[in-house]
């Protein structure tokens, strides 16, 4: 019996999860306080911990997914990082999962989603969106790009088929996504929010670990400011 554990830190949410042959034996969900930062840097740890206790063990984990963007820098930086620290230190193998894919597989569980494509979108901030595309049978239709408004609903009619999207980028842009022809889940739904689960369902094959690197796609803000202040001396 085959036991993954899962992470995800690359939206507001801390997402962690442990999977034994297709079943849920543990996840957790954090959104960040009332007025507090995301729970990455405090949280991670001990909640990898307690799916870890919830799977018998950390010998009985033999696989570590790690969602690996697009999203926040900080946050997919520390998740990594914590992937490939817990893999060198016990010598566990880890595959990378795309954040967008497991946002993605989520909305494929969602009422309605049939054999629609699935749209993932995550609030880029700055007037943006990270988004990708998947087939019902999670087949990548589009891959991850970052875009504004008017180029994410370009990108929607390109790709037909009424696609049903979700995530906190779609419910941000949901006029211009609905526009282009897409079905945009109800902001109460489940589907919005990355699921630690599918990231452990995803994970079939280990990366060698020098290969796990974030997936950004745009500079980080602090270098972008950094050299506007260089401009300005």
């Amino acid at each position: 019996m085959t036991a993954v554990l899962g992470f995800d830190t690359a939206t507001a949410d801390l997402a962690v999860a442990v999977t034994r042959d297709g079943e849920v034996l543990h996840e957790r969900t954090l959104a960040p306080r009332p007025g507090e930062r995301p729970r990455h840097a405090t949280d991670l740890l001990p909640e990898i911990e307690a799916a870890a206790a919830a799977a018998g063990g950390w010998d009985r984990l033999a696989l570590i997914a790690v969602g690996v963007g697009p999203g926040s820098f900080t946050g997919v930086r520390i998740g990594v990082a914590t992937a490939r620290a817990l893999a060198q230190a016990l010598g566990k193998p880890v595959a990378p999962v795309i954040s967008l894919a497991a946002l993605a597989a989520g909305i494929g569980d969602a009422a309605g989603a049939g054999e629609r494509p699935r749209l993932a979108v995550i609030d880029a901030r700055r007037g943006e969106a990270f988004a990708a595309a998947y087939g019902p049978g999670g087949e990548e239709l589009v891959a991850p790009f970052v875009a504004g408004p008017e180029e994410l609903a370009a990108r929607v009619r390109a790709l037909g088929g009424a696609p049903l999207a979700a995530g906190d980028g779609a419910l941000r842009f949901r006029g211009e996504l609905e526009a282009a022809g897409a079905e945009v889940l109800a902001g109460s739904d489940s589907a919005h929010r990355i699921r630690a689960r599918h990231l452990c369902f995803l994970a079939l094959e280990p990366a060698p670990l020098q290969s796990i690197e974030p997936i950004y796609l745009r500079r980080p803000d602090a270098e972008l400011w950094r050299e506007r202040d260089a401009k300005r001396d």
